[in-house]
């Protein structure tokens, strides 16, 4: 695709910081320890506002390229290609599956396009890599996004190597999260005991497969535009476990016991 000018977006609003809440009320929990998840192990973590703050807001940069894209493709305004780009989001998942449904388009020519940000937004977290280190059993991602970008992310946060795999969109034969053959194909793939394991996610619906499965649900409640699109208050807590509004101090009460 040639070049096309890209405009600002709104930004993603800022997170809410907070104690660990459980799903069966809205006030304060004791945070949760590794004895009370003692059966767990297996630790599922989500990739874009979970292993780093909604604050960065890539999205915002991946957001514009998108819409750019769409109206490059099918030579509309910015504004049209915008409506589009949402209304795919909400009916397919995300803006790939969309397009792919309706317009056949190459997925790594999208991917690629999509995922050409800067990444200097991202900081490393110390405490939040000493504390997926620590993690008894295995450590694995799974993303909507790809693993050439999932990479970039992990070396950015300095957090190389601490996970036996990205399971990706293109390993998910580009069915997105929260549909739920991705989810058993990773399960399928890596030999995961849903049973066993725990799945993190800033975005509340893609937990519903994961719990359906047997998995134990961590939702980041973080305010990002991602985690914001789950309908009513209340509508969710019987497929969220625990609530937490950042990843690292969730991760740091699991080994205070």
């Amino acid at each position: 695709m040639g070049p096309f000018k890209e405009e600002p977006i709104y930004p993603v609003p800022a997170s809410r910081y907070g104690d660990v809440m459980d799903k069966s009320s809205t006030s304060r929990a004791p945070f949760p320890t590794l004895s009370t998840l003692a059966h767990v192990e297996s630790w599922i973590f989500d990739l874009d506002n979970t292993l780093y703050p909604p604050e960065a807001d890539l999205f915002a940069l991946m957001d514009v390229r998108m819409t750019g894209y769409i109206a490059h493709l099918l030579n509309l305004p910015l504004e049209e290609a915008r409506v589009l780009q949402k209304g795919w989001f909400r009916d397919h998942g995300n803006t790939l599956s969309g397009l792919m449904h309706h317009h056949d388009i190459d997925p790594c020519d999208f991917l690629a396009h999509v995922h050409d940000i800067a990444l200097d937004r991202l900081s490393p977290d110390p405490v939040l890599r000493d504390m997926i280190e620590r993690l008894p059993g295995r450590r694995l991602i799974y993303t909507n996004g790809d693993a050439d970008y999932a990479g970039r992310v992990l070396e950015r946060l300095e957090l190389t190597g601490l996970f036996e795999c990205v399971h990706d969109i293109h390993a998910c034969a580009y069915v997105p999260k929260p549909q739920p053959p991705g989810y058993a194909t990773l399960c399928a793939a890596y030999a995961v005991d849903p049973t066993r394991a725990t799945f993190f996610e800033d975005m509340a619906r893609n937990l519903a497969p994961a719990k359906a499965l047997g998995m134990t649900t961590v939702w980041l409640n973080n305010g990002s535009e991602w985690g914001a699109d789950i309908g009513t208050e209340g509508s969710h807590r019987d497929f969220i476990d625990y609530e937490t509004p950042a990843l690292a101090p969730f991760l740091t009460a699991l080994f205070k016991e």
